[in-house]
């Protein structure tokens, strides 16, 4: 599926703001003259003549000639390298203003500006990587704990690759038996029976319904679970972010209503990802901007999966507020009740919990002391325990999740034809609509505008 072209495409790899070392990547079949017009080794042979990944000393020169940095040069010819085509790249100082006249330089010797993630995309137009590799690719930049990092470096190396293509496999196995047979009356071919697929497709079935169930797992994974920190005033929200994320990036305050507005911020606990917010503390108020903050407060509640609800022991009954923070509560699939101020209020009574709400846990701690911060880490990872999907199997994305799904309804749908006498040929309809999935999903088969957007989430120089 070699797609390798003359136009030559050209990005800074690395990011934007002053760093040791900047990155600019070349890609494409002409990328050896281009490298050669800029870049001058000091042992006076042409870049293209040295051998490919080895770092080579020299001056990089600018539009006019003069030496913009000194700096380091490798080169890759296809099919050997990232995107299968020739390559280069150039370690300069990590001097904004030397990437950016380094590019200028590039451009003015017949290179292009590279689009969002146009190396990769030329890597799987190359046949350097199925899809879920290509998609991996993203998830790595943008992996917020190690755990996604670990995944999605074993999606780089083909985990679900080698998973899926297994089972795609088997199922043209199925259907080249079938067609031989149907095909091939005359020959010596051993009879179709689809008795002798039962346990095939049953293990197809399986190993597609765990990887579809891994998306739960990897959504969190990837996205944080949303979850509300939720409470009366004053009952220690914003105290409990800032002492989570490390920082003080909520105000804090002794005046109730210090926090007008949902503050949104992504911390580790107990090992899970949170996209935690901090609300407004729910109360009726004649206040017109703070009652706009409870009224987000309530709205956050209702989209959140897991709530943080937290009660000061300490403070007056107010049993109107009371039954407006459990009714806030009532959608969210998890709730943690957090008794705050521990080191004020060492031993606290847990609260009635209203019929028909629950609690999947309630724990006491001082966020302002830094107590009893564990007891919420076990609380959290208590509720979203790792699994044992090996690391790289955990699907990430919508799309693929959609695709596997599809995928194992067909072989459901196989397997169902196959137990209830059904003809051969319906059987095999069904396998064959799994196989297509399947090819969705590495991209054997794939439309141009889902390349696309799937290609939108990268950035440039990746």
């Amino acid at each position: 599926m070699s797609t390798m072209s003359s136009d030559v495409i050209a990005a800074v790899a690395t990011g934007s703001m002053i760093s040791a070392i900047g990155i600019v990547r070349l890609s494409g079949s002409n990328t050896m003259e281009v490298i050669d017009r800029v870049f001058f080794p000091q042992d006076g042979k042409p870049m293209s003549l040295h051998p490919d990944r080895k770092l080579v000393m020299g001056r990089l020169l600018d539009r006019k000639g003069r030496v913009l940095d000194l700096c380091l040069c490798t080169i890759s010819h296809a099919p050997h390298s990232y995107t299968g085509e020739n390559t280069a790249e150039l370690q300069c100082h990590g001097s904004p203003v030397v990437l950016r006249e380094a590019l200028e330089t590039l451009f003015a010797a017949g290179a292009r500006q590279a689009g969002p993630g146009e190396f990769t995309r030329r890597a799987f137009l190359n046949g350097c990587m199925d899809l879920t590799q290509a998609e991996a690719v993203i998830d790595l930049i943008e992996a917020e704990t190690a755990e996604a990092a670990v995944n999605a470096a074993g999606q780089l190396g083909g985990a679900v690759l080698r998973r899926t293509d297994a089972i795609y496999r088997n199922l043209v196995d199925i259907s080249a038996h079938f067609h031989a047979v149907l095909d091939y009356p005359d020959e010596d071919i051993e009879p179709f029976a689809l008795e002798q697929y039962t346990d095939t497709l049953a293990q197809a079935s399986a190993e597609l319904r765990r990887l579809y169930e891994s998306f739960s797992r990897g959504r969190h994974m990837r996205k944080g679970v949303p979850t509300a920190i939720l409470g009366r005033p004053n009952a220690g929200k914003s105290t409990l972010l800032n002492t989570l994320l490390g920082y003080e990036r909520a105000i804090v305050t002794d005046i109730p209503g210090t926090t007008r507005d949902t503050i949104t911020e992504s911390v580790e606990v107990g090992g899970v990802l949170l996209r935690l917010t901090d609300t407004a503390g729910l109360r009726d108020t004649a206040e017109a901007v703070e009652a706009l903050g409870v009224e987000r407060s309530r709205e956050t509640a209702r989209q959140a999966e897991l709530v943080l609800l937290l009660i000061d022991p300490g403070a007056a009954e107010d049993p109107e507020e009371e039954q407006a923070l459990w009714d806030a509560v009532q959608t969210a699939q998890h709730v943690i009740v957090v008794l705050t101020k521990s080191d004020l209020y060492p031993s606290p009574e847990s609260p009635v919990i209203p019929a028909g709400l629950h609690a999947d846990a309630v724990i006491s701690l001082s966020a302002a002391a830094g107590q009893g911060m564990d007891a919420l880490e076990k609380a959290v990872a208590g509720l979203y325990p790792p699994g044992f999907a090996p690391a790289g199997e955990i699907l990430t994305n919508a799309r693929q999740a959609e695709i596997v799904g599809r995928a194992l309804d067909a072989v459901e749908c196989a397997r169902q034809a196959m137990e209830d006498g059904i003809t051969p040929d319906a059987v095999l309809t069904e396998a064959e609509a799994a196989m297509e999935a399947l090819g969705e999903l590495t991209g054997r088969s794939l439309r141009a505008d889902v390349t696309d957007q799937i290609f939108s989430r990268f950035c440039v120089g990746k």
